[in-house]
């Protein structure tokens, strides 16, 4: 008998033991707890960085702001969604040509005014079928202020809504001529090449459906006070 409970009390024991062995497995002590979490602090929460904007360039507000002119309210150039090498600004001249001549570069999407001293205004252009259409020298035989736009016998057959203009479409901010027109003739004929403004500034450095050389109705304005009449052309 007493052995019997001899054996009952060494198995009483061992399973005393072993569950305090397994609770000990399976919880470490809250002192334990501590000194894990001194040896293992928390990461600081990460404040994000605050997203840096770069300023505007002053010139450039001052080029591209809204221009009211002889009762026409041109709205403003938003010139921080363009890519900033359509934007007008001095650079080396990369043609060769004398001053005062303008030189358009269809592959680029760039025209050039030379200036003196190795300089050239350079500005973004955008281009339509025409614009592609001829290439060689000529001048500017005129040019005109909020001109009157006139579409082509082909393009109304093509667009049977510009019926209304084949008589002209009188000047306005929507006009496709824009603000100005440089009209371009070789040899005493009009080529039908024109350098002119737009309205859809988006299309600067693009190619488009139409028109020849579009320009920023704000840089359109720039260049017509710079170019002289019979100015020298050269189309690449």
């Amino acid at each position: 008998m007493s052995s019997l409970v001899s054996r009952r009390s060494f198995l009483t024991g061992l399973s005393i033991i072993g569950a305090a062995a397994v609770s000990a497995c399976a919880q470490l002590p809250k002192q334990s707890l501590e000194v894990a979490d001194s040896l293992n602090p928390p990461m600081p929460e990460q404040t994000p960085a605050p997203t840096v904007v770069a300023p505007a360039k002053p010139e450039y507000v001052s080029m591209y702001q809204a221009v009211e002119e002889d009762g026409y309210k041109l709205p403003a150039i938003p010139f921080a969604k363009v890519n900033e090498k359509f934007l007008r600004q001095v650079v080396d001249d990369p043609t060769g040509e004398k001053p005062g001549t303008i030189v358009v570069n269809t592959v680029d999407k760039f025209l050039y005014l030379v200036l003196k001293d190795g300089k050239a205004m350079r500005y973004g252009v955008g281009l339509g079928r025409q614009g592609y259409s001829w290439k060689g020298r000529a001048i500017v035989q005129w040019k005109r202020k909020w001109p009157t736009w006139t579409p082509p016998s082909a393009m109304i057959s093509r667009d049977p809504k510009l019926e209304k203009w084949r008589q002209g479409m009188p000047p306005g901010v929507s006009n496709p001529l824009g603000s100005r027109a440089l009209y371009i003739f070789k040899d005493g004929q009009d080529t039908l090449y024109r350098i002119h403004g737009s309205p859809d500034w988006k299309s600067i450095g693009k190619s488009a459906s139409s028109g020849c050389v579009r320009m920023f109705n704000q840089d359109v304005i720039d260049l017509y006070d710079r170019v002289p009449g019979k100015a020298p052309l050269l189309v690449i």
